[in-house]
């Protein structure tokens, strides 16, 4: 009895775990990473063309694959989480990797000696002149830009996981929070990231990069130390083994059994066994979508089996784990077309950037910078989400009946035609400021153009919107498609989509540079034909929305099955569990 009063003493300390009470610990440690992190995204463009003496492309790309490796690297950061470390330990890991980063960044920036001579108030028609980094300069610079990347990668990969841990979906009350889990994370991102553009920028203007690099690297190390005083809060998931390796035991089991023909009775295949059910292994219904994969459920028989090793990972898989495989499969067309959508705002994020030095920031006697653009979406997407979370979801809920108000492939679609808007506007605000340029004869001039620099204001709202309905929409589809064996696995497929689009972009434009004859070839946006470049956004936008109402209506959704004891619980009955302790 004594053993009974412990086991209902330590599930009372579980229950006290976990909550929105921990929930809060990642939100805040979510904004401070964002906060680091995104000011370098939009601001590095200035630091690479004006101190490292890249040219303008050259700046944009260097960003653009900067920003890709961290979300790409996403994935490594899962395997661990899920294989080795639990999301707690992964976060603080990949975070001290991610000081080390911005520290070196910060030492090369303060020695002058360590960088070459900046070009930075040199005309636009003499900055070929411009001294060029050597190969020290470039192994600092590009070793310091790829230690955040990589650490915040990580980051990336298990903090917004380890912030879902916190809330049992199984539970009414816990599923309820857990929907809008993934709106407050976005909304407390968001609050990062305007703080990363205006106060980290400002700093990086007017202090210099020596402050703002040094600066970042205190943040995450203060954000390490927050996510360490929520230690005792947490729910902590114990790594049961990488969701990749599973998938690839399915595919290399069903490139072995390929010649083995496909029972009548599916029953025949091999099934989830009893004991694992109850250790919280999902039990999926068969699809009949892809059944090449099926193949490498089939048991041998046992001559081959007394030859072979036809028991093993590599050569029998269970049908759950056939099944969660296929559901990886059935997304990757969905987030394949959604990497364009990314694709166009990493050029926003650059170029738009580049669009508003030439133009007038001024407000009164104060002068925004350029970085800090887009604060503009972002004090939209601080409207935008607890309306979207609050007011929209709960009506759209009575008319459809749907928990999240509309679907998630529905929300990410409407995300899409917005982003196809937004790059048609920003085609037409390009044209008016090339024409303002041409008009007062300021073409070749470097000083600002005499239009605000808030008529960009208007391409980004429409795509903050888009963002708001796609990023979302994406972690919530694959949050609830996954199994519970891969979650973590899925946040870093959404985190895929921007990697890819940040590296499209970099080979769309040097692909369109030489394809065109150098629309975006000449170092000064006044000659450049940008706005050509973004009506080609847009029409290939338009292909790619077609593209991704196939996917979607193609897609099916994930059916969980119910074992004859009932729903799959991590929960065991407390009366079973009371029984086998005694």
């Amino acid at each position: 009895m004594g053993i009974c009063r412990n086991v209902k003493t330590g599930e009372n300390q579980l229950q006290k775990k976990g909550g929105t009470r921990a929930a809060l610990f990642v939100y805040v440690v979510a904004g401070i990473d964002t906060m680091a992190f995104i000011s370098k995204g939009v601001s590095l463009v200035t630091y690479f063309s004006g101190y490292m003496n890249f040219s303008l492309t050259k700046s944009a790309n260097t960003v653009t694959n900067f920003m890709g490796t961290a979300f790409l690297l996403s994935l490594f950061g899962a395997f661990l989480s899920d294989t080795y470390f639990s999301r707690f330990k992964t976060c603080v890991l990949f975070s001290i990797i991610q000081v080390l980063g911005f520290a070196l960044l910060g030492v090369q920036a303060h020695f002058s000696q360590l960088r070459p001579f900046p070009c930075k108030d040199v005309p636009l028609s003499q900055n070929d002149r411009c001294e060029s980094a050597d190969a020290g300069q470039l192994a600092i610079l590009y070793g310091g830009v790829y230690l955040v990347a990589l650490g915040n990668s990580g980051v990336k990969a298990a903090l917004p996981s380890l912030g879902a841990d916190q809330f049992d979906e199984k539970d009414p009350k816990g599923a309820a929070k857990l929907s809008s889990y993934f709106n407050w994370l976005l909304f407390f991102i968001t609050i990062g990231a305007m703080l990363g553009v205006t106060l980290f920028v400002w700093i990086g203007d007017n202090q210099g990069w020596d402050w703002s690099f040094g600066i970042s690297s205190v943040a995450v190390g203060l954000a390490i130390l927050l996510l360490t005083m929520g230690k005792q809060f947490y729910r902590y998931n114990v790594p049961k083994g990488s969701p990749l390796m599973r998938i690839s035991q399915v595919l290399v089991a069903a490139f072995r059994n390929r010649n083995l023909p496909l029972p009548q009775n599916k029953e025949d295949l091999h099934q989830i066994r009893s004991g694992e059910a109850e250790n919280g292994i999902e039990i999926i219904q068969r699809t009949d979508q892809f059944k090449c994969l099926d193949r490498a459920a089939i048991p041998r028989n046992n001559q081959e089996a007394s030859t072979s090793n036809a028991h093993g990972p590599w050569s029998l898989c269970t049908i759950s784990q056939v099944e969660e495989t296929k559901i990886v499969v059935r997304m990757l067309p969905i987030i394949l077309s959604t990497v364009f959508m990314n694709t166009c705002m990493a050029q926003l994020q650059t170029f738009t950037i580049q669009q508003s030095m030439t133009m007038n920031r001024k407000i009164g006697n104060f002068e925004i910078p350029a970085a800090s653009i887009p604060v503009i979406p972002q004090i939209f997407q601080l409207i935008m989400i607890p309306v979207y979370d609050r007011i929209f979801v709960p009506i759209a809920r009575k008319f459809t009946g749907i928990p999240s108000g509309i679907r998630q492939l529905q929300r990410i679609g409407v995300g899409l035609i917005l982003s196809i808007v937004s790059m048609a506007v920003s085609a037409v605000v390009e044209s008016r400021r090339k024409s303002v340029a041409i008009e007062h004869n300021m073409v070749d001039s470097a000083n600002q153009l005499p239009m605000s620099v808030f008529w960009l204001g208007f391409q980004f709202v429409i795509f903050a919107t888009a963002e708001i309905l796609t990023l979302v929409g994406l972690l919530d589809f694959f949050y609830a498609e996954s199994t519970s064996g891969m979650k973590s696995l899925s946040m870093a497929i959404t985190w895929c989509s921007l990697a890819f689009g940040y590296f499209t972009s970099s080979v769309v434009v040097s692909v369109i540079n030489k394809v065109s004859g150098g629309w975006l070839a000449n170092n000064n946006l006044n000659r450049d034909k940008l706005d050509y470049f973004y009506w080609l956004l847009a029409a290939v936008s338009v292909l790619n929305f077609g593209f991704y109402l196939l996917c979607a209506s193609w897609y099916k959704y994930k059916k969980p099955e119910l074992n004859q004891e009932g729903p799959i619980s991590d929960e065991k009955p407390k009366g079973k569990t009371e029984m086998r302790v005694v």
